[in-house]
């Protein structure tokens, strides 16, 4: 627990400084602790050392962890790639959904969500960098997704998330970030209620300090507060 509890202490002093160093609020990012892998009493001694929204990739495993810990009052973000024959159970339990890129699955949430009598907050995922081994809609197509789903009644897009090529050199991942907080300016400016479109989910446990810099509102970090994942 005292190594959660120091690793979530270094994570917070990391974007308190890369706040500092843009001119931000540090309240104004926050932290998603993905918990993929981790087990639940792993996750109850990090909420005991201070956190309180968790990132999961995968329902059925996270559906086990909500159970196992449904005496804590927590936040869960689904942040994998989630199929629509998943979404009646992410639906119902999930908070926010990260990672809608297709007009199907924006229905179907959209479908399952309404039944609810619920709105469900989302996140457009966004590919940069080109690779076709990622999910996300391109950013040529990103307008067109976007009309579509904010059109739905169960479903309030609140921003854009991406997951952008691993690059050593942080430098080099910038433009990406960067790239990011412009589409979503573009689509504020097109939007009939901006406001509410200002969520930024970017930045990893190795390069979060970038994203920040660059206009995060949500970092999505793991390894440096649960350490290394087995293989």
């Amino acid at each position: 627990m005292e190594t959660i509890r120091a690793n979530l202490q270094r994570v917070q002093d990391r974007i308190r400084n890369a706040c500092l160093r843009s001119g931000r609020d540090p309240a104004s990012v926050r932290l998603i602790a993905v918990s993929k892998t981790v087990a639940p009493e792993r996750i109850r001694q990090g909420v005991a050392a201070g956190l309180k929204v968790l990132g999961e990739n995968y329902v059925q495993e996270a559906l086990r962890k909500m159970d196992s810990l449904a005496d804590l009052d927590l936040e869960w973000h689904f942040i994998g790639h989630l199929q629509t024959n998943k979404v009646k159970h992410a639906i119902a339990r999930f908070h926010w959904i990260q990672t809608v890129d297709r007009v199907k699955l924006a229905r179907e949430i959209d479908r399952r969500a309404s039944s609810l009598g619920k709105r469900m907050p989302v996140l457009l995922q966004v590919r940069l960098g080109g690779e076709e081994t990622k999910a996300g809609v391109d950013p040529e197509e990103l307008p067109k997704l976007y009309d579509e789903v904010s059109r739905m009644d169960g479903v309030e897009v609140r921003g854009l998330m991406t997951l952008p090529p691993y690059l050593e050199d942080l430098e080099a991942v910038r433009p990406h970030f960067s790239g990011l907080r412009r589409l979503l300016q573009m689509l504020r400016d097109r939007a009939s209620d901006p406001d509410r479109l200002t969520e930024l989910s970017m930045g990893m446990s190795h390069d979060f300090e970038v994203a920040v810099e660059e206009g995060a509102t949500m970092v999505r970090v793991g390894t440096a507060l649960f350490g290394a994942r087995p293989q």
